[in-house]
């Protein structure tokens, strides 16, 4: 049994695959749209609009498609790359979905309508300060102040967010691409393509072109309570019926991997990204064990604290590091 979101979002994001009626219908909007991001840019070369630079080398990871491309994966595997390698490494982000407009530093026990689901998922799985704010630049100050040994900060998102100046933009995308090649709301390019990108990484299977680097993913073996501790996946089999629930871009690609590792699913719900699971009663009766996103069970976890959250594993290809590191060691040297 599944249970999805709205119809229309799934609509406009299949619309923006092709350059069918409804892409056509609102492509004069696009034509807008760009217009207004050229200017904006224009506003910053031209010095009406200031941008920033902090004084440690900011790397941005972000995409230029609306629509979950798995760049928060991306963000936690380089932190956790980064930190191995002995750096100090922080994080700031505006904290999409949040309901606070203060800068705030995050804790694994941030409320979620206050910081976002994402940052939450990062302190939690990189233990780096996060912070938010509406400026990143702000954030940035926030992070340096209060923590002034970091040598390095990644900027979640924020390829479009030309307040911050950068040293490093990694680009991300899935399989989709870049769509239909249009800017929003007729495609789902943020900005015009093609645009300058210091690297750019394919989360998915099967990149939309050749450029790039690669990466892989699945789900890990098991899955995490809410006190960290561990479940193998192969030991719910035979338990409760599962109800898997996802409220990401792509929740049909969670239940997929679900499945894919053995899982026999007897109920999906399928909510829009960033969902805050206010008056959830999907498991009313407790008569499911629930499985869910990492990302999700930050929020869930308060409703459903029984509920299993199953890690992502993801990997970018070793020559990625290895290009990344080349590039960063002259911003590192001081």
């Amino acid at each position: 049994m599944t249970e999805a979101a709205p119809v229309h979002g799934h609509r406009l994001t299949d619309a923006w695959q092709h350059r069918g009626w409804l892409a056509w219908l609102l492509w004069p909007l696009s034509l807008l749209y760009g217009l207004l991001v050229r200017l904006r840019r224009a506003l910053y070369r031209e010095g009406w609009l200031t941008s920033e630079r902090l004084p440690v080398p900011v790397i941005v990871v972000g995409n230029v498609v609306a629509g979950g491309a798995g760049k928060t994966p991306v963000v936690i595997a380089l932190v956790q790359h980064l930190r191995a390698r002995g750096f100090q490494v922080g994080v700031v982000s505006r904290g999409y979905g949040r309901r606070s407009q203060e800068c705030l530093e995050v804790f694994v026990d941030s409320a979620v309508q206050d910081v976002g689901d994402e940052p939450v998922l990062i302190r939690r799985r990189t233990s780096a300060p996060v912070f938010v704010a509406a400026s990143r630049a702000q954030a940035g100050r926030a992070l340096l102040d209060e923590h002034p040994r970091i040598q390095l900060i990644v900027c979640d998102d924020g390829l479009q967010h030309t307040q911050l100046q950068r040293d490093l933009e990694i680009g991300v995308f899935d399989d989709r691409g870049v769509g239909n090649g249009f800017l929003l709301p007729a495609g789902p390019l943020r900005e015009p393509w093609p645009r300058a990108l210091d690297m750019l990484l394919h989360t998915g299977q099967q990149p939309a072109f050749a450029d790039g680097f690669r990466a892989s993913r699945q789900l890990a073996s098991h899955a995490l309570r809410a006190d960290d501790s561990r479940v193998a996946l192969a030991d719910l089999v035979a338990g409760k019926p599962l109800l898997a629930v996802a409220a990401i871009a792509k929740p049909e690609a969670f239940f997929a991997m679900l499945r894919a590792r053995g899982l026999p699913l007897a109920k999906t719900i399928a909510l829009p990204d960033h969902a805050d699971f206010s008056g959830w009663a999907g498991n009313a009766d407790g008569a499911c064990t629930v499985l869910c996103t990492e990302k999700d069970a930050v929020k869930l976890w308060a409703m459903e604290p029984d509920a299993l959250a199953v890690p992502l594993v993801f990997e970018p290809e070793a020559a990625f590091w290895q290009a990344l590191d080349m590039r960063l060691e002259p911003l590192l040297m001081h």
